[in-house]
């Protein structure tokens, strides 16, 4: 099983590997650190959030649509419509800049007293 998680593990960085050398081709690179940390940023809150929601599920009394379930553990909440599979979803669209941009919105909306004003946006112009 180690094995395993460790050759699914290569592929991810060889995936993250390729994605950014594209990325490096068209934005400048005193932007590209910008845009790069703002995406692990999403799929880090991300990630946090799908591991809560699971366990969430397995509580009898546990609602995993309600954000004081994630802000009790300090888990960003994350709305459905900025959640990372939906983007994956539209990676490879046209659109995919903008959704990246209200996913960013939508999160600081839903998370204000932490996060106002200070998550990246501008994926639409990349």
């Amino acid at each position: 099983m180690a094995e395993n998680q460790a050759g699914q593990t290569g592929r991810l960085e060889a995936k993250l590997f390729k994605a950014a050398d594209a990325l490096r081709r068209n934005i400048d690179a005193a932007e590209y650190k910008h845009v790069v940390l703002g995406l692990i940023f999403l799929k880090h809150i991300s990630d946090s959030f799908e591991a809560r929601r699971e366990a969430l599920k397995k509580e009898k009394y546990a609602d995993p649509e309600d954000p004081d379930e994630y802000r009790a553990e300090n888990i960003f909440w994350v709305p459905s419509e900025a959640r990372w599979e939906r983007l994956r979803a539209q990676a490879k669209q046209p659109g995919v800049g903008a959704a990246i941009d209200a996913a960013m919105n939508a999160i600081e909306r839903e998370n204000s007293s932490s996060l106002k004003g200070v998550l990246p946006k501008g994926y639409a112009k990349q």
